[in-house]
């Protein structure tokens, strides 16, 4: 199995000073928000083939009364659900792992766990479809892919913005292209 780098999960204290950063400084576009519980999340990217290569958690607590450091995770994408599955059995299998979390976003299959020292990791692949954000709810790898597709489909098929992922991938791409002031890309007949 190869990964490749995704994205990072940031705690931030003061969202709107690193938004103004990333999107005003560095460039980066709000591609989702939301909250999970009372708390404000947001979703960053650059370019078209990822819906985030950044997520920001507000957080709540003071800085004096929580854990020291920022990143909440660092994801990576595998190619296939095959691949997230075998993962989820190599972990279940690695007694140095604990806390192994099958997770669907709606738009992909995750395992969220604990590296040895404790750095949150995330490994996933993605689903055919696109959901806002956040968004989430367990799947069973033990299932069979068939069902597994099942399922989440009909988890999210009613949430705001449920489709198919290349529609938000090419609207992503016309977007920037059109921010960017690049000719569009052709479309196949």
């Amino acid at each position: 199995m190869q990964l490749h780098w995704s994205h990072a999960f940031v705690h931030v204290d003061d969202m709107d000073t690193m938004l103004d950063f990333y999107t005003g400084v560095l460039g980066f576009e709000v591609t989702d928000h939301g909250a999970i519980g009372d708390t404000r999340v947001t979703f960053m990217s650059q370019v078209e083939t990822d819906h985030h290569q950044l997520a920001f958690l507000e957080r709540a607590a003071p800085r004096e009364t929580r854990a020291p450091g920022n990143v909440g995770h660092f994801a990576f994408r595998a190619q296939s659900l095959d691949e997230v599955k075998a993962l989820h059995r190599r972990l279940q299998e690695d007694e140095r792992i604990k806390g192994v979390n099958p997770v669907t976003h709606g738009n992909a299959w995750s395992v969220y766990f604990a590296d040895p020292e404790g750095n949150g990791i995330e490994v996933f692949c993605d689903t055919p479809w696109h959901t806002r954000q956040p968004a989430g709810g367990t799947w069973d790898p033990a299932q069979s892919d068939d069902d597994i597709r099942q399922s989440t489909r009909q988890a999210f098929e009613n949430e705001d913005g449920f489709g198919p992922i290349e529609d938000f991938y090419r609207s992503r791409a016309e977007h920037l292209a059109e921010r960017e002031g690049r000719a569009q890309p052709s479309q196949p007949d």
